[in-house]
């Protein structure tokens, strides 16, 4: 189908299927003419597809790209058939036409009015397509190149061991004399805590016998001053 005034691409509209999933083409629209030319989409299932843009007008010489997306569907039809179309359809418009002043009327057919249709049909296409099967497997590895591996890591995996192992004894011997010195940095520390213990000790101890012996000695003079101070009184 062969028009004067756009060139439709694609011939068809091939949409990638996914259940549960929005899935979008495009198509474009070509001005084949010296004059603005006027378009509208249609489509046989509006509700289940959106176009953007779905009228408009396109410049001489200049493309226009159509985003069609198909809302997500809940069931994968047989075979993946579709029966949907879409109709461009395009009109020569008046120069300085502007995208608001695309009507229906517009592509209306009248006698020496030209107004071309372009209808396309729906294809899916699985979204996710098996990967095609391998023509030829690859040849498995011999016995004795799998001996060779094993017996390769083996061997690196013993000698990390002994490197491992090396470097934990000499670890060791340098920590030794730290040890020590903080094991008898320790037994210092708590002989010293034990004997400050015991000082202290005899301190709390003579801090309460002088508080004793003062205590006796304060009872004693007031006894003296009383019994002196019942002396004078009698000598009056």
């Amino acid at each position: 189908m062969s028009n004067t005034l756009l060139k439709v691409q694609p011939s068809e509209l091939k949409i990638p299927f996914e259940l549960r999933r929005q899935s979008s083409c495009c198509m474009q629209l070509t001005n084949k003419t010296d004059q603005c030319v006027a378009f509208k989409i249609k489509t046989t299932n509006p509700k289940k597809y959106s176009v953007r843009p779905n009228n408009g007008i396109i410049s001489p010489g200049t493309t226009c790209n159509v985003t069609i997306t198909m809302q997500a569907q809940k069931e994968i039809p047989p075979d993946y058939h579709c029966k949907d179309k879409f109709l461009v359809q395009s009109a020569v418009a008046e120069d300085g036409a502007t995208n608001r002043e695309v009507v229906s009327e517009m592509f209306n057919k009248a006698p020496g009015k030209v107004v071309e249709e372009f209808k396309l049909r729906v294809v899916y296409i699985p979204a996710n397509p098996p990967s095609p099967v391998p023509e030829e497997v690859e040849e498995e590895s011999s016995p004795t190149s799998s001996m060779l591996d094993e017996a390769q890591s083996s061997s690196m995996f013993d000698s990390a061991v002994k490197f491992q192992e090396g470097a934990s004894v000499e670890k060791t011997s340098e920590a030794l004399p730290l040890i020590a010195k903080l094991t008898q940095e320790k037994a210092d520390a708590i002989e010293q805590n034990q004997k400050l213990r015991q000082q202290l000790g005899l301190l709390r101890k003579e801090r309460a016998r002088v508080r004793r012996g003062y205590s006796v000695t304060f009872v004693v003079i007031v006894l003296m001053l009383g019994i002196l101070f019942g002396y004078l009184i009698k000598k009056m």
